[in-house]
């Protein structure tokens, strides 16, 4: 279901719980909010629709990818940047990193690890700042 966008502040800035199987819908449901804005988004996180889980979704170039619970495990070679978000106006500065490795769970519940570089590693880290509550 495609869902609003959540602008609240204070709201963004809480960390987000970790998901369980109960909150597989909440996949689904940013798949839906994502399609709905994917001229101006590339990823979004739980709590941008609302929902305080530790779930993300982004653009992987031929793909959606849904990750639940990610944990950043490596990261190397960091650059200075500046992103959009679609719950924020503006832009701001980040330190984003080439190269990191993320472990998840996917939609069937199975521990996935994988690597991204330059712009999908960019998304996963923006999206994976909004489960700890850093608005960028």
């Amino acid at each position: 279901m495609i869902k609003p966008i959540v602008k609240d502040v204070f709201f963004l800035g809480q960390k987000s719980n970790p998901a369980t199987k109960q909150d597989l819908s909440v996949g689904q449901d940013l798949q839906d909010t994502l399609a709905a804005n994917q001229e101006r988004c590339v990823g979004m996180a739980a709590n941008m629709i609302g929902v305080r889980k530790r779930i993300i979704i982004v653009n992987i170039g031929f793909m959606n990818l849904v990750m639940y619970n990610p944990v950043l495990l490596k990261k190397d070679t960091p650059y200075e940047t500046e992103e959009g978000c679609l719950s924020l106006e503006g832009v701001r500065k980040a330190t984003r990193y080439q190269n990191i490795e993320v472990e998840y769970l996917d939609s069937s519940w199975k521990k996935q690890r994988q690597k991204f570089s330059g712009w999908a590693a960019q998304i996963v880290l923006h999206e994976m700042d909004h489960l700890d509550g850093v608005i960028i």
